[in-house]
C-alpha cells in the first residue's frame, strides 16, 4: 500500500516536473482568498464591537451594583443613635424618614409565661395518656380569660408516652407554646414557655385515658394550680417615648415613631436615654461626587465608541439609546411621589450635563438642597421603586435586556449572531475550497500523465534518430 501511494505521488507531476498537488492547492486557495479575507476582517470588527459594548455595559452594571450597595448600607439617610445602648437597640424604620430627637424611658420589659411541671425520675418516665389542651389568653388577679380569637389546641398523648415525647408533641402542635425537659436538682421537669405579651398567658388542661392515669399532673391553671410552678408571668413592655406612655406585647417594638424602630433590652426608670439622628450630608455629598465621576467614565467611553468617524459603535442602536438615557438623567423626575416642594430630579441636587455628555456636580446647589429639605434629599437615596438608585438600576437593566434590540445586550446578541453566520460561511468556503482542490488535482494529474506520455514518445523517436545517424555513418 505504501509503494502504491508513493508511486501515485511520484506519478503526479512526474511527467512535467511540476508539483501538481501543490499547484492544485494554491489555485484553490487563490480562488477563495478574497472572500476569506473579507470575512476575517468582518469578524475582527465584530470582536472589537463586542469588546467595546461589553465593557460599557459592564461599567453601567457595576455602577448600579455599587450604588445599590451604598444605599443599602444606610449611611445616606439620618441614622438613629441612643445614648445608653444597653437599654434598647435603635434602627431606622424603612417606611418613613426620621427627624428630631427623642427620650426613652423603659419601666417594664415584655415577658413570656414560663410554667414547669412536677418532677419526674427522668425524661424517659411515662406520663400517662389522654389529651392535653392549651388555651391562650390573659391572667389578671388569679383569673384566666381566654382569647376568643384563638382556638384551644388539643394535643394527644399516646399510651406509654414519655415526658420527652409529651414535650415533642406540644412543640409539633403549633400552639405557639414551646416545651422542653429540664433536668433540675430534684428530677426531670417539663418546661413550657409562651410568647411575650400579657395576652399570651396560657393554661394547660388534661383529660386522662381511663385506666392510664398520670397526665393530670401536668395540668395547671391559676387559682387551683401551684403558683410555684409559674416561673415567669406574661406581661407587656411599658415605656415612655418623649414622656408619652406606651405599651408593646413584644420587646421588639417596631416603629415607635416616624422612622424610628425600637427593640427594648433593659429598664432605665428615672434615667431616660436620648435618641438622636446622625447628619447624612457628608455621606450624600460623597456619593454624589462618586456618582458624577462614574457617570463621566461611562460618558467618556460612550463618546469614543460612538464617534461618527472612528467609533466602533458609531451606528449601534444600543449605544445611542444609552447615551440618550444618560443625557436626560439630570432632568428626569426620579421621585414622582415627592412631596410638594421636595427635590424630585438630580438636577435639583446639583447634577448637570454638558452638550458633550459629560457630568458635573454643583456642591453649593446640593448643600442648599440638603439644608432646605434634608428628609426630601435622603428620600432620594433608598432601595425602593423611585430615587437615584432605582433610576440608575433601570438604565442598567435596560442595557442588559437581550430581548430589546435597542439595548447594548441586544446589540451583543446581534453581533454574536453575525459571528455565528461568519463561522458558517467560513465552513462552507472551506468545503468549497477542498472540493475545488480535489477537482483541480484530478485534472492536473491527468494532464501531467499526458505530458509524461508525450515526453516518452519524444525520447523514443530521438533514440531512433540517433541510431539512424550512427547507421548512416
Amino acid at each position: 500500500m505504501t509503494e502504491m501511494s508513493n508511486s501515485i505521488v511520484t506519478a503526479l507531476g512526474a511527467g512535467s516536473g511540476i508539483d501538481m498537488a501543490a499547484l492544485a492547492g494554491n489555485l484553490a486557495k487563490v480562488q477563495f482568498e478574497d472572500r476569506i479575507n473579507k470575512l476575517s476582517a468582518k469578524n475582527e470588527a465584530l470582536d472589537t464591537k463586542i469588546s467595546t459594548a461589553s465593557s460599557i455595559k459592564s461599567q453601567i452594571s457595576q455602577l448600579a451594583s455599587a450604588l445599590g450597595e451604598r444605599v443599602r448600607n444606610g449611611d445616606l439617610a439620618p441614622t438613629p443613635a441612643i445614648s445608653n445602648p444597653s437599654v434598647a437597640t435603635v434602627s431606622r424604620a424603612a417606611a418613613t424618614r426620621p427627624a428630631g430627637s427623642y427620650t426613652l424611658e423603659v419601666t417594664t420589659l415584655a415577658s413570656a409565661q414560663t410554667l414547669t411541671g412536677p418532677a419526674f425520675a427522668a425524661a424517659t418516665s411515662t406520663v400517662g395518656s389522654g389529651t392535653l389542651t392549651l388555651r391562650l389568653g390573659s391572667i389578671n388577679g388569679g383569673t384566666f380569660t381566654a382569647d376568643g380569637a384563638r382556638e384551644p389546641v388539643q394535643i394527644t398523648i399516646a399510651p406509654g408516652a414519655t415526658l420527652a415525647q409529651a414535650a415533642a408533641a406540644i412543640n409539633s402542635s403549633g400552639a405557639g407554646v414551646s416545651a422542653y425537659v429540664a433536668n433540675s436538682a430534684d428530677g426531670a421537669r417539663l418546661v413550657l414557655k409562651g410568647p411575650e405579651g400579657a395576652n399570651n398567658a396560657f393554661v394547660l388542661e388534661a383529660s386522662e385515658t381511663a385506666g392510664n392515669p398520670g397526665l393530670a399532673a401536668l395540668a395547671w391553671e391559676p387559682g387551683t394550680g401551684d403558683p410555684a410552678r409559674v416561673l415567669a408571668s406574661a406581661g407587656d413592655a411599658e415605656f415612655k417615648l418623649d414622656g408619652v406612655a406606651m405599651k408593646s406585647a413584644s420587646n421588639a417594638v417596631g416603629e415607635a415613631a416616624p422612622g424610628l424602630s425600637l427593640t427594648l433590652k433593659a429598664t432605665n426608670a428615672g434615667s431616660p436615654a436620648t435618641i438622636t439622628f446622625t447628619d447624612a450630608k457628608a455621606a450624600v455629598t460623597s456619593v454624589m461626587q462618586d456618582l458624577t465621576a462614574a457617570l463621566n467614565e461611562i460618558a467618556s467611553a460612550l463618546n469614543a465608541a460612538t464617534d461618527p468617524t472612528s467609533g466602533e459603535l458609531a451606528r449601534d442602536d444600543g449605544a445611542r439609546q444609552l447615551r440618550r438615557q444618560l443625557s436626560s438623567l439630570g432632568s428626569t423626575v426620579i421621585m414622582p411621589n415627592a412631596a410638594n416642594g421636595a427635590p424630585a430630579t438630580l438636577a435639583e441636587l446639583g447634577l448637570s450635563i454638558a452638550r458633550d455628555g459629560s457630568f458635573s456636580l454643583n456642591t453649593a446647589t446640593l448643600t442648599a438642597a440638603m439644608t432646605r429639605d434634608p428628609e426630601g434629599v435622603s428620600a432620594m437615596f433608598t432601595s425602593g421603586l423611585y430615587g437615584v438608585y432605582a433610576s440608575v438600576d433601570k438604565i442598567s437593566r435596560n442595557a442588559s435586556t437581550a430581548g430589546n434590540p435597542g439595548s447594548l445586550a441586544g446589540s451583543l446578541s446581534r453581533y454574536a449572531g453575525q459571528k455565528s453566520q461568519i463561522s458558517k460561511e467560513n465552513a462552507k468556503i472551506a468545503d468549497q475550497q477542498e472540493a475545488l482542490r480535489a477537482r483541480l488535482a484530478k485534472q492536473l494529474s491527468a494532464a501531467d500523465m499526458q505530458i509524461g506520455s508525450s515526453k516518452s514518445t519524444m525520447s523514443f523517436l530521438q533514440q531512433q534518430i540517433d541510431m539512424w545517424k550512427k547507421g548512416g555513418d
